[in-house]
């Protein structure tokens, strides 16, 4: 594929949903013949259709947010998952599932900086007009809405009360 064509695949990406990218990508690992990705991909169809399906609606109405928020609940279990095999000496297990996170990463927004995260948290704060830890709950509402799932909540909260006085 020439510069031209990589340059207009990824813009028209930009304006696909998400669930359309991710089918799109289904028949790109079918050509290539990537067994593990389009397994992984499959598997992520599947849980977004039943999700719509949950929600009533069409596969194609699904938001982006929402199928975010799907790919992070299985990136936990990934994640999970990884930790119990690693425990229990199975790190062939434990690889399988770090190859598959690896694929699910691709799809998740690049995760905030510790600057851009006391940035945010600052600047929710002062939003908030918060001045002590009894009002780090307004603090977090604020920071977990504009963080928009780039931030592990733990670490947004540590950053919280770490700049409340």
């Amino acid at each position: 594929m020439n510069s031209f064509a990589a340059i207009a695949r990824a813009a028209s990406l930009a304006r696909m949903s998400l669930f359309s990218q991710i089918d799109s990508d289904i028949k790109d690992a079918m050509r290539a013949r990537a067994a593990e990705r389009l397994g992984v991909l499959r598997m992520l169809k599947s849980t977004l259709k039943a999700t719509a399906a949950e929600k009533g609606i069409a596969d194609e109405a699904l938001d982006d947010a929402t199928a975010l928020a799907v790919i992070r609940k299985e990136m936990k279990k990934r994640q999970d998952s990884i930790e119990s095999f690693e425990k229990g000496a199975r790190q062939d297990l434990a690889d399988k599932e770090k190859s598959e996170a690896a694929i699910l990463a691709g799809y998740l927004p690049q995760p905030l900086t510790a600057g851009e995260m006391e940035a945010l948290v600052k600047a929710a704060i002062a939003e908030s007009g918060a001045t002590s830890k009894a009002q780090m709950g307004a603090v977090m509402k604020l920071a977990t809405e504009r963080a928009a799932g780039r931030a592990d909540g733990r670490a947004l909260s540590a950053t919280v009360g770490r700049l409340l006085p």
